[in-house]
């Protein structure tokens, strides 16, 4: 495994929050959601699934581009400057509202109408 992405695993796993961007047509669409609900669905250095309880926009941005970032950082990560580690992490995604993988989505957080799905293409450091 490459040094991104063996950062991006220890990043991940002391990160609070997740920032989730789409694209819309009126310019970048923000949502977010807390780290422990990525880390309960075994995330991997392919894909990440995130319960989606509202995400109506990201679902609407999503069919017309599926592109997608998201950002995570924690300051008890070790950066290549000092205390904190931050990455951007760039791929695709589909929200899915049924099948198996909502189902397991659904037995972990009942709230969820579906799962975002994102297939990761590029991990970058940041900090």
């Amino acid at each position: 495994m490459s040094e991104p992405h063996d950062t991006y695993l220890k990043v991940l796993e002391a990160s609070e929050f997740v920032a989730i961007v789409t694209s819309g047509d009126d310019g970048p669409h923000l949502v977010g959601t807390w780290g422990e609900y990525v880390r309960r669905l075994s995330p991997s250095t392919e894909t990440i699934v995130v319960p989606a309880g509202g995400f109506r926009q990201t679902e609407r941005n999503l069919a017309r581009d599926n592109r997608i970032k998201l950002l995570i950082a924690s300051r008890h990560v070790q950066g290549s400057s000092g205390p904190g580690q931050a990455c951007e992490i760039s791929g695709t995604a589909e929200l899915l509202t049924s099948g198996p993988l909502v189902d397991e989505v659904r037995r972990n957080f009942p709230w969820a109408r579906g799962a975002l799905v994102v297939t990761i293409r590029k991990i970058v450091l940041q900090l």
